[in-house]
């Protein structure tokens, strides 16, 4: 009995240590910044809106 709580309290121990691990990702602000002012001087920067392209297959000839 005793090794079976031993067990026990080994597994809940890791299970908690396991809960205090955090994973951080650090974007680089700077890059991301700059990619978005790019984006949204290239979305404004269009003079016509896109329009969709025909394919041969799809157009139909008389």
């Amino acid at each position: 009995m005793c090794k079976k709580s031993f067990s026990l309290l080994v597994l809940v121990g890791a299970g908690l240590l396991s809960a205090c691990v955090t994973i951080n990702i650090y974007f680089p602000a700077a890059a991301a910044e700059k990619m978005a002012d790019r984006l949204i001087d290239d979305i404004w920067q269009l003079d016509e809106p896109a329009e969709p392209k025909k394919d041969k297959e799809s157009e139909v000839t008389p």
